[in-house]
């Protein structure tokens, strides 16, 4: 088994391992890393003041860790950062506990866990390989939380509201730069692992 099988992640691309133990021993270690790195990005936030949701890296670590996890590990590691927020550890960006989850970041949130499982289905498939196809699995990606976000916005503050001010237009020229940092990062990480694996 090389690095450049088609269906790799990167996570098993630079971490292989055989169907043992030491291979369930991972899938914690890796889950747990990415819930992780999804409560230290939820710490990088900029209040807007004009949106009751903070802007932060959380999105873009979360399409990353279903690429680099794929689709299984992913949802996975966000469900278990949901399950620490929900016991009132202060993981989200708002702190911690349900209350968060039921507030205006909770569609967000719970958007979270399709969206990291389908990029991480489209990374099986090879979509962060090449920069085209990284776009087109963030924008993906995005519309999801958008989606889940901006119903639960809407259900929650009332439709007559301007949710699409309140959720959206803010944080669209943050997610492109982001997107664009994901153009550059998947398919380069790609070519150092696909080099090393060479050697």
């Amino acid at each position: 088994m090389t690095a450049t099988i088609k269906h790799a992640t990167l996570a098993s691309a630079i971490w292989r391992h055989n169907h043992d133990a030491s291979g369930a021993a991972r899938a914690v270690i890796l889950a747990v890393l990415g819930s992780a790195l999804l409560t230290l990005s939820a710490q990088i936030k900029i209040p807007l003041g004009i949106t009751p949701v903070p802007l932060t890296m959380q999105t873009f670590v979360v399409l990353a860790v279903g690429f680099a996890l794929g689709w299984r590990l992913a949802a996975t590691s966000v469900l278990l950062y949901l399950a620490q927020g929900a016991i009132g550890l202060p993981v989200f960006a708002a702190g911690g506990g349900v209350a968060v989850l039921l507030g205006p970041s909770g569609g967000y949130l719970f958007g979270f866990v399709i969206a990291a499982a389908v990029c991480g289905r489209l990374a099986e498939n090879g979509w962060d390989r090449h920069a085209a196809s990284t776009f087109a699995a963030m924008f993906i990606g995005n519309v999801i939380i958008y989606a889940c976000g901006l119903l639960h916005l809407g259900v929650l503050l009332g439709w007559d509201k301007p949710i699409l001010q309140f959720g959206l237009y803010p944080f669209l020229l943050g997610d492109l730069l982001k997107i664009g940092l994901a153009m550059v990062a998947l398919p380069a990480a790609w070519k150092v692992v696909n080099k090393s694996a060479k050697h």
